[in-house]
């Protein structure tokens, strides 16, 4: 049964209603290029919240560019092996790479990795996680103009980007307060090269640490969130923080954090600092307006989405998927999908990452433990949206793997067709791939129960595979749906509607058809998303729609 339509599309050329600009018009900005510091979503649920002990870290991260999902090995170095960190002179604020020692030995971890943001080199990664259970999210937080405009005028700048800490802290910390002091010892040491202000969420089986890089003269700052708390970074915050952070336990922050408030007027010295008043932006605020749909905006307010999860409790892997899945913010902007799941009882072996190669809107979750070796070709880079791709031919070392089926590229395709006609397809193809979820984490105590007897055997190799195998039949399943879907809904489409074409921009003394025209001349201020206010009420349960009956396909 197809849903009555009710369509409300946002294309590249109309945003909703509630935007103050006209429909062709190019958003006015200070910055004459790039787009607003406004990107990814991190989200952590303490065990005492959640439905089976477990710590909870989901989010996303929001690139244009091409994903793909990485297994990095653990890896030995000699004493002198440095990496290369930093970003070019063509960042928004320019800076110059160079590098840092590399550890000695590198830890095990499963990420998602992407190719694109201007001046930083590629492959990017927000975080993920770790052989020793350790999760990372990075997130934007964009700190006060005045930090911004120091840090320009300071250009070139250098020392590690985001990316470069999010890997670091994947690849070295053991715990959550290991990553936090990691990352800060780090920008002490060699300086952070940032794009406007920065934020990191770090957590394990006890607690997390919420971390914000200032976009200036080395400032940064960590606090503790307990087990018994929701933190959403959305964008990444601190608020309350005593000046006396380094006589208590559960926080930290650079030397010159409180004196530099202080003599730059912006804290009277009484009491604690409110560090987002103080370093960063209110929230929420109308600075994104001219960019966003309305909607999206609103959705954009930490605290509130904090008591809608605190209202969940206790919160089950699959209600964060769910969460996470969410068209209030999950859109075309959303590169991959995360959520960890941290569970103190059981071995690090089969810590596990559920991880939606593209938006989790139309993809679904699969469940990919730490044990893993590999994933299929399909699921690991191609040439699609990947940064300079078409600069060459491609090179032969890489022939079978972009000979594969690409899944951003199919899962990116049930996107487009679904947010065409949200009223038509969201809750059909939410239902199919939410069923598929379902029978994903009904099979999972048999999969761990026999991964557990081959680790009691000794058998890690054995249990390795078996758990590799199983990642592969998943991801591929996945897959396969998501090309029955695609097929699905663009037949139903074809007969129903026809496919738009675009319309285009006809410039004066030209003849170039819309259809070989910019397909992103619009920029930051475009965005396709499946969201409409009738729809439903959100947040919604998983499941939901697990009763549709199927697509035909």
């Amino acid at each position: 049964m197809i849903l009555s339509r009710k369509s409300l599309w946002v294309t590249a050329t109309a945003l909703c209603a509630g935007l103050a600009m006209p429909a062709n018009a190019q958003p006015e900005t200070p910055e004459p290029v790039g787009h607003p510091n406004s990107k990814s979503l991190g989200i952590y649920i303490g065990h005492e919240l959640t439905a089976d002990g477990s710590t909870l870290v989901g989010g996303f991260g929001h690139e244009p560019s091409s994903h793909w999902i990485e297994i990095v090995p653990r890896r030995s170095f000699p004493e002198d092996a440095t990496m290369k960190v930093g970003v070019t002179d063509a960042a928004r604020i320019p800076g110059e790479l160079t590098t840092i020692p590399q550890a000695r030995q590198t830890a095990k971890y499963i990420t998602s990795n992407y190719s694109e943001f201007a001046g930083f080199p590629p492959p990017l990664t927000n975080g993920g996680l770790n052989e020793y259970g350790v999760a990372a999210r990075d997130i934007w937080s964009p700190s006060r103009q005045e930090l911004v405009d120091i840090a320009k005028q300071n250009a070139p700048q250098s020392g590690p980007n985001y990316s470069d800490l999010a890997r670091v802290a994947m690849e070295r910390a053991t715990s959550a307060r290991e990553a936090a002091a990691l990352v800060g010892r780090l920008i002490d040491e060699h300086g952070f090269s940032t794009y406007g202000g920065n934020s990191h969420l770090f957590a394990d089986s006890e607690e997390a640490w919420v971390f914000i890089n200032y976009a200036a003269k080395g400032l940064w700052a960590a606090k503790r969130i307990g087990p018994d708390e929701v933190r959403v970074m959305y964008p990444g915050y601190i608020h309350a923080f005593p000046a006396d952070f380094k006589q208590r336990d559960g926080y930290m922050g650079s030397d010159n954090l409180v004196s530099f408030a202080r003599e730059q007027g912006w804290w009277d010295g009484e009491g604690s600092l409110n560090l987002q008043e103080v370093y960063g932006k209110p929230f929420p605020a109308d600075v994104e307006q001219d960019y966003y749909p309305q909607f999206y905006a609103d959705a954009r307010n930490p605290v509130a989405r904090e008591a809608e999860l605190r209202e969940m409790a206790p919160v089950s892997v699959k209600d964060l998927m769910a969460y996470v899945r969410d068209p209030r913010w999950s859109t075309d902007f959303t590169g991959y999908s995360q959520v960890a799941h941290i569970r103190p009882d059981a071995p690090k072996q089969l810590h596990t990452l559920w991880t939606a190669i593209t938006s989790g809107i139309t993809t679904p979750f699969v469940p990919i433990p730490i044990a893993t070796t590999s994933v299929p070709p399909e699921f690991s880079q191609h040439r699609y949206m990947t940064k300079n791709a078409s600069s060459h031919f491609l090179d032969p070392d890489y022939g079978p793997l972009e000979a594969t089926r690409y899944a951003t590229r199919t899962f990116k395709r049930l996107l487009y067709h679904t947010c065409e006609h949200p009223s038509d397809f969201l809750h059909p193809v939410t239902g199919e791939i939410e069923r598929f979820e379902t029978g994903l984490l009904a099979q999972r105590d048999d999969v761990e129960a026999r991964a557990k007897a081959l680790l009691a055997d000794g058998k890690t190799d054995a249990m390795q595979r078996l758990l590799t195998r199983d990642v592969h039949d998943n991801l591929l399943a996945s897959l396969n749906l998501g090309q029955d879907l695609v097929q699905a809904v663009e037949q139903q489409t074809r007969t129903k509607y026809g496919i738009r074409m675009p319309e285009g921009e006809r410039a004066a003394g030209e003849t170039t058809p819309a259809t070989s025209q910019a397909m992103a001349r619009h920029g930051w201020g475009a965005m396709i998303h499946c969201y409409q206010k009738e729809l439903d009420e959100y947040p919604r349960p998983h499941g939901l729609y697990n009763d549709s009956p199927d697509l035909t396909y």
